[in-house]
């Protein structure tokens, strides 16, 4: 025990012990209790609001196709169809659509990654001549609308003779400021003492942000990553125009539309096929939650 708990008198409190009290007691007068109660109530209204149409959707996967607009509407069909999830790969080549969606997705979030972080770092960390008029114009690209781009890209892909490649689908929208943006923003909330202490024992830019910078952005990299994929993995235009051979290089959101044919829609097959594209997706945000909470709160709030 320190010689300054010895010596306090009795009955006094440290002042964040005070404080602490004071707060407590704040928290359990009939107004905070209230305000606390809306607040919960209002979380799971949100929640409820946002989460029924996905319980829906999850529950029409497993009606039959007759039944998927029956007036009165049912939560719940007159039968539970687990195999409309199984015949969802025997109607087309759905695994196949799976893969091009992951290595789409996984091939395009690393390059983001690689591309966004170094630009981030020249950007945020690095002083050289021009570096904001510069960075003024990248951000400029972000008020240009994908759709405005698409014909150029396309003309440009068949100029490398890329239409319907792997590359096609993931390097036009690999080099976008959004995460450039991202990235620059939380470098420059890291302490310059930190970089400053790293040169003194000889460290380069380089050494610097391999083995500093990095570590300290793994919340802000998380974020992009999922930003990254997500937008990878819903894309559909890009695909959709890029893409000759649907059966060979086709993604996920164009393998969702062709359950629409000449001669009807299979909407039960449908259902069952969007309830299994969100399982990575899903999974992805649940293992990543905490460092996406983390990134959220901590990026773009410090800079110099």
């Amino acid at each position: 025990m320190s010689t300054e708990t010895l010596v306090r008198p009795a009955g006094t409190a440290p002042r964040r012990d005070r404080d602490r009290e004071r707060a407590r007691g704040a928290a359990t007068t009939p107004a905070a209790r209230v305000r606390l109660i809306l607040a919960h109530v209002s979380i799971y209204l949100a929640a409820l609001i946002f989460i029924a149409p996905l319980v829906y959707a999850f529950f029409s996967a497993l009606k039959p196709n007759s039944e998927m607009f029956s007036m009165p509407p049912t939560l719940v069909g007159s039968e539970i169809r687990w195999s409309n999830f199984v015949d969802v790969f025997a109607y087309g080549p759905f695994l196949t659509y799976i893969m091009n969606s992951f290595i789409v997705a996984i091939g395009g979030t690393l390059v983001v990654l690689v591309v966004s972080t170094t630009a981030g770092y020249a950007f945020g960390r690095l002083r050289w001549k021009g570096r904001d008029a510069v960075f003024v114009l990248f951000l400029a690209t972000l008020m240009v609308p994908a759709e405005v781009l698409v014909i150029p890209m396309f003309q440009v892909m068949q100029w490398f003779n890329w239409v319907d490649t792997y590359q096609a689908l993931i390097l036009p929208f690999a080099f976008g400021a959004f995460g450039t943006f991202l990235m620059r923003q939380f470098f420059r909330g890291i302490p310059y003492e930190l970089e400053e202490a790293a040169r003194v024992d000889g460290a380069g830019p380089v050494r610097s942000f391999l083995q500093i910078i990095l570590p300290l952005s793994k919340s802000a990299v998380a974020v992009l990553a999922v930003f990254t994929f997500l937008s990878f993995w819903n894309s559909y235009l890009w695909p959709l125009i890029v893409t000759v051979d649907y059966n060979a290089h086709g993604t996920l959101p164009v393998g969702l539309a062709s359950f629409a044919g000449l001669t009807g829609t299979r909407w039960d097959l449908q259902m069952a096929a969007a309830i299994i594209s969100m399982i990575p997706t899903t999974i992805l945000v649940i293992v990543l939650q905490k460092h996406l909470v983390k990134g959220i709160a901590m990026a773009g709030l410090g800079g110099r």
